[in-house]
Formats: C-alpha cells, sequence, structure tokens
C-alpha cells in the first residue's frame, strides 16, 4: 500500500502541488500588489493548504473552533511537529492571520516573495536592529487588527515531543493586550517528521483551546501566560 502511494505521489500529487503553489503565489503577489492584501494573503493559501492535505490524503480534524471569534484579534501560538503545521493551521483554522515565520523561507523562489508582499512576517535574529525591525513589523499588523500564528518552540520537534517555549509572541501579546490562543497539532510528526522527504497519510488533530485573556482590568503576566498556553497544548497530545 505504501508502495502505491508513493507511485502516486511522485507521478500525480506532486506534479499537481507544483503547479497549484505556482497559481497560489501568483494569485496572492497580484492580489496584494492591487490593494487586497488583507484578503489575497490569506485566500489563496488556505486554498493551497487543503489541497496539499487532500491530494496526500492527510485528513485534519478540527477541534474546538467555536473558541475564536473570526472579528477578535489574536496571538495564535502552537506546537510545531512538522511540515504538515502548515497545512492544517493554513487550511484549517478558519480564522484570517499573517504567519511569523523563519526568514529563511524567503528564499523560496515565488513563495518567499508571495508572502513578503502580502504581509506575512519574516523573522530576522541575526542582530539587535534585526529583530527590532522584525517587532515593528508584526506590531503593524497587529495594530491593523491582524491576528499572528507563532510556532514558539522556534523549529520542528527532532523528536515529537514539545520542547521550550521562547518569550517573542507572547511579549506581542502583552504589548497589544491581546488574547493568546494555545492550538495544539497531533498526528502531524507522524505524517511527516523533520528528517523525512516525502509524507505519509495519515490524520491530523488541530485543537484550538480557549483563549487566554489578561485580566480584567490588568495586563498578561509572561511566565504565567507561557506556562498556561503551554500547558493547554500539552493537554491535548496524545
Amino acid at each position: 500500500m505504501l508502495f502505491l502511494y508513493r507511485i502516486y505521489q511522485i507521478f500525480v500529487a506532486i506534479p499537481l502541488l507544483l503547479l497549484i503553489t505556482i497559481l497560489a503565489a501568483l494569485a496572492t503577489i497580484i492580489g496584494s500588489m492591487l490593494g487586497f492584501s488583507r484578503t489575497m494573503g490569506y485566500w489563496p493559501g488556505r486554498i493551497w493548504a487543503k489541497l496539499f492535505c487532500m491530494l496526500t490524503l492527510v485528513r485534519v480534524k478540527v477541534k474546538g473552533r467555536d473558541n475564536i471569534d473570526r472579528n477578535t484579534s489574536y496571538v495564535f501560538v502552537a506546537n510545531h511537529q512538522g511540515a504538515y503545521d502548515i497545512f492544517a493551521i493554513y487550511g484549517y483554522l478558519g480564522h484570517n492571520f499573517r504567519w511569523m515565520m523563519k526568514k529563511g523561507l524567503e528564499s523560496i523562489p515565488l513563495v518567499g516573495y508571495s508572502c513578503r508582499v502580502s504581509g506575512h512576517i519574516y523573522v530576522d535574529n541575526s542582530s539587535p536592529s534585526a529583530v527590532r525591525r522584525t517587532m515593528e513589523t508584526a506590531e503593524k499588523q497587529l495594530a491593523d487588527g491582524m491576528s499572528v500564528v507563532v510556532f514558539p518552540e522556534g523549529a520542528r520537534t527532532p523528536d515529537g515531543r514539545m520542547h521550550a517555549f521562547r518569550r517573542g509572541a507572547y511579549q506581542l501579546a502583552m504589548e497589544f493586550n491581546l488574547p493568546v490562543v494555545p492550538v495544539t497539532i497531533d498526528g502531524a510528526y507522524r505524517v511527516m517528521p523533520r528528517t523525512a522527504w516525502l509524507p505519509r497519510y495519515g490524520t491530523i488533530t488541530l485543537t484550538i483551546h480557549a483563549p487566554i485573556h489578561a485580566p480584567e482590568g490588568g495586563r498578561h503576566e509572561l511566565a504565567t501566560l507561557m506556562e498556561t498556553s503551554y500547558s493547554a497544548i500539552a493537554s491535548s497530545l496524545s
């Protein structure tokens, strides 16, 4: 069965996904340049991500979508199991957002430029001034009412376990006093771990937890915010 799946991937899925990726990137670039970046920075990517899962026979189940309001800005924080985390969130979260992503992804032909022109945020840790520019870009998006999605582990897990979180996303939430929404991704490591070149068919479960709001009349406390979100995400891992 796996052999037939690999044949299907190589001769059917990969050529189709390459074409779909190019079309989605072009649609994003053209739409953003015409002044529709708020819409075109999300919808082509969402359709692309869903088709990516469908064509590679990866099912995504979503729990807790009623915990979020599509008209509210959030800082979403998720664990990072593998490459399919991107497709699961982009395709199935059901909320317009911008990614905070590694600057290295900007070098991907066409896709990297489409992400930049549509307002996604490249994280540059090369110097203190670069970090400051990254935060300023993220702050601009949040101030404009957009949500952001961050993998606070910083990189895909090498062993399937969840690792320590970094504080950058939480500092943004504190600065704007925005709710933090923990999101658990479960099953993406089995579908395509960091060391794999091709995915396996399977099921990914996306659990959207209740937003963590600042205390009434007060502000978030960093350590509590990080600990609470980490525990929420861990609670839905199998």
